[in-house]
């Protein structure tokens, strides 16, 4: 799992951190803006500890350098050196941090050894999958002349360790943060610090709200008091629904706050998710959920080894690829790696013949996706304990006696409908009528930060999900 420190939905961040850091940001004049987010970012990425700063003062160093060196490095061979060598670095460092432990694991059980694994790599230095992604992105976009190397060494490591970024992306490229990162004067607006004070609002509501109060419900059937091999299928299946919606509401909400933050310091950052529940195919789910991570993959991966200009039996070849490197990237167990290719079989089923099928339905598009998609976070929450996988689907799909639903249904019933309408656009429609009317909208806002703040103050500080993969 990925080192914690501050989280957004803290007391500390949001009655020390945040206001101080804010404040210090707009006081200073233009020039001092980038200096002074670097340093807030430095103090928030040591918050919960100083021993991984070396790690990413040096691998923004590397990056920094070798990105100077290839706008001047002349002929391919040379062009292709300075970048290969940064990228294997940085995944270098990913793969040692991240997957040692699960690589000695695979080593005794394929050598039949007894290689004990280190608990030294127990927590993941902070962020480090989101920013070994934003380094790789860098040079490959210096390398193909889509962006110019950064010449400030401060500005680029302040778009690496950006402290709204940081904990669980959104993974933003660094050519659509250079413009604001060079501007000076006029970075944002009035208007712009609005919009994205409502975006974390709303960003928090979803995390603190929903997400926290929904996961109670697969929380409590995966305790030592009840657990997973006790209840019946219906409870299995609402199980998995509420860690669906947990999931969703904790990653989106999460992003929404970045992108929010980021929105306040003169940042646009795409969205993040775009109502992936409401998909009528997986095609389109995967359009929706986690938006920057499927286009990094694209640009970076799935494009570069071919796409799909070189015929179907590689496009599927490619496809492979990625689903099997996004499972990997995911985490350090063989249930991220299924989940990977589990999306892999679907999305090939629906590129050779299923999707023309999928465009010409209506209500069964809907139906089909969701079903797959929620048993996909089946496969997926398999690493954690009490979820073992085989006793999850024999849970949800041998007819099983067991603790009814009907107490988490009334316990959750409430919590589990609001989250399934705030799932589709209708929140998303009233929030725009109501901006038309001043007095609501300001109701709305007023109320929705007051019950988050009270389940802030009430909570444990939740980490986000999505900070351990």
């Amino acid at each position: 799992m990925d080192s914690q420190g501050l989280v957004f939905n803290s007391v500390a961040f949001l009655f020390c951190f945040l206001p101080a850091a804010l404040l210090l940001y707009y006081l200073v004049p233009g020039r001092a803006k980038n200096a002074v987010l670097l340093l807030e970012s430095v103090l928030f990425y040591c918050w919960g500890g100083v021993q991984y700063l070396p790690l990413i003062l040096v691998l923004i160093a590397v990056n920094y350098l070798f990105g100077l060196l290839l706008a001047r490095a002349k002929g391919r061979a040379a062009r292709v050196l300075c970048l290969v060598l940064p990228i294997a670095l940085s995944l270098a460092a990913l793969v040692f941090f991240k997957y040692t432990n699960f690589l000695i694991e695979i080593f005794n059980q394929i050598a039949s050894a007894n290689l004990s694994t280190l608990s030294f790599f127990n927590v993941l230095p902070l962020g480090i999958s989101y920013y070994i992604f934003k380094l790789i992105s860098y040079i490959a976009d210096v390398y193909t002349g889509k962006t110019e190397p950064e010449r400030n060494p401060f500005t680029f490591a302040t778009y690496v360790i950006l402290f709204p970024q940081l904990l669980v992306g959104p993974i933003v490229k660094y050519r659509d943060l250079a413009p604001a990162l060079h501007t000076y004067k006029n970075r944002y607006s009035a208007a712009q610090i609005e919009a994205g004070a409502e975006m974390f609002v709303f960003g928090l509501a979803k995390k603190v709200i929903l997400a926290d109060s929904i996961g109670a419900l697969w929380s409590d059937l995966l305790s030592q008091d009840v657990g997973l091999a006790n209840v019946s299928t219906p409870l299995a299946w609402l199980g998995i629904l509420a860690y669906s919606l947990q999931l969703y509401f904790d990653f989106a909400g999460y992003s929404e706050m970045s992108n929010g933050l980021s929105k306040m310091m003169g940042f646009d950052c795409p969205a993040n998710f775009d109502l992936p529940y409401i998909s009528s195919s997986i095609t389109e789910f995967w359009r929706r959920w986690h938006i920057s991570l499927s286009s990094w993959f694209r640009d970076y991966v799935y494009i570069p080894l071919g796409g799909n200009r070189r015929g179907l039996p590689r496009q599927l070849l490619n496809m492979l690829v990625v689903w099997a490197l996004t499972g990997i990237w995911h985490g350090a167990n063989w249930n991220f790696i299924c989940w990977g290719l589990y999306y892999f079989v679907l999305l090939t089923v629906e590129k050779v013949f299923l999707l023309k099928y999928l465009k010409k339905g209506r209500v069964w598009p809907h139906i089909y996706t969701l079903f797959f998609v929620v048993l996909g976070w089946g496969i997926f929450t398999a690493n954690v304990e009490g979820a073992a996988l085989p006793l999850l689907m024999s849970r949800l799909f041998l007819p099983s006696g067991g603790i009814s639903p009907l107490y988490y249904l009334r316990n959750y019933g409430v919590l589990l409908i609001l989250g399934i309408l705030c799932s589709t656009a209708l929140p998303g429609r009233f929030w725009q009528w109501a901006k038309r009317h001043t007095p609501v909208r300001l109701v709305v806002l007023a109320a929705v930060m007051v019950l988050s703040v009270a389940f802030v103050v009430a909570s444990t500080n939740n980490s986000p999900l999505y900070a351990n993969f």
